[in-house]
């Protein structure tokens, strides 16, 4: 029986590139559709949970993506309510590649490193940010800075995370170079998720730290998030810091991406989230 995926996508048109991942995952066929939203994505839920029974429901799967990853995660929940009871497919929800993304960041930044009581700092409160914040933090993190521009917005998120996670997130504001070097003292790690094409991390901010172990970047549009980073680094050591740059967070990126796909057919009762995902990010890692 034939692997069937539904793509379905906040944004009027469907990711051409989640679609691609999906193909390369060895799926047989997509379907997909645009401008889903939580009061219209049950008729697409019920289209694929009642064409096939039993065993054979494996064989179906349900990808979320989108820009909007708030919106996403709201689709998410509506096709949760649409399931019957064991009558269900898989699901995996990355939006925006938000999920997978910040995965690979921290697999990355893990790499023969215990992040183990190290202060971590993230420029960039995004969705890749806040669930890169989670993972140090569920790795045993003793503090991790969550930073906007703006420390309201920055102290909301944090204040969201603790609602929906339970977890103790620091915020911070990186309004100006001198604010960052000085949310840098005492720090270990330091991730820069910010706007594509913009520096957050000047070269002579990380020069002057003395406590700095890495640094890492998901930006992959000159100029890139970090003044002195490749985004070919992947480990690579300066001045006695290690650096990893977009194009190596994004390779380790693409094989989560693909395994989480593959995953959905091997049972129908999986939800793919920011969460588990990890969890197959560390599986490939080992």
């Amino acid at each position: 029986m034939k692997k069937l995926l539904l793509h379905l996508d906040t944004d009027p048109i469907p990711s051409a590139f989640d679609q691609a991942v999906a193909y390369d995952s060895d799926v047989d066929n997509i379907m997909a559709y645009g401008g889903v939203t939580r009061d219209n994505v049950t008729p697409h839920v019920h289209g694929m949970i009642f064409t096939r029974g039993g065993k054979n429901l494996k064989n179906s799967a349900i990808f979320v993506g989108g820009s909007n990853v708030a919106a996403s995660e709201l689709v998410g929940s509506a096709i949760k309510k649409a399931f019957f009871g064991p009558v269900r497919v898989s699901v995996m929800l990355d939006p925006n590649g938000s999920n997978t993304t910040a995965a690979a960041v921290a697999r990355k930044v893990m790499t023969n490193y215990d992040i183990t009581g190290k202060k971590v700092v993230i420029i960039g409160a995004g969705p890749v940010g806040q669930r890169s914040a989670l993972y140090f933090l569920k790795e045993g993190a003793a503090e991790v800075i969550i930073t906007s521009r703006s420390l309201a917005r920055a102290k909301a998120i944090t204040e969201q995370m603790k609602e929906a996670y339970g977890v103790d997130v620091t915020p911070g504001e990186s309004r100006s170079d001198e604010s960052v070097a000085e949310l840098l003292k005492d720090a270990h790690v330091v991730i820069t998720s910010g706007p594509a094409g913009v520096c957050v991390l000047p070269e002579a901010t990380w020069r002057a730290s003395s406590s700095l172990e890495v640094i890492a970047d998901v930006n992959a549009v000159p100029p890139l998030g970090v003044g002195g980073l490749e985004v070919m680094d992947n480990g690579t050591e300066k001045e006695g810091i290690r650096f990893y740059g977009a194009i190596a967070i994004g390779n380790f990126k693409m094989k989560v991406h693909h395994n989480a796909v593959s995953s959905l057919f091997e049972s129908n009762d999986q939800f793919l989230d920011e969460t588990t995902i990890y969890d197959i990010a560390c599986k490939i890692d080992t």
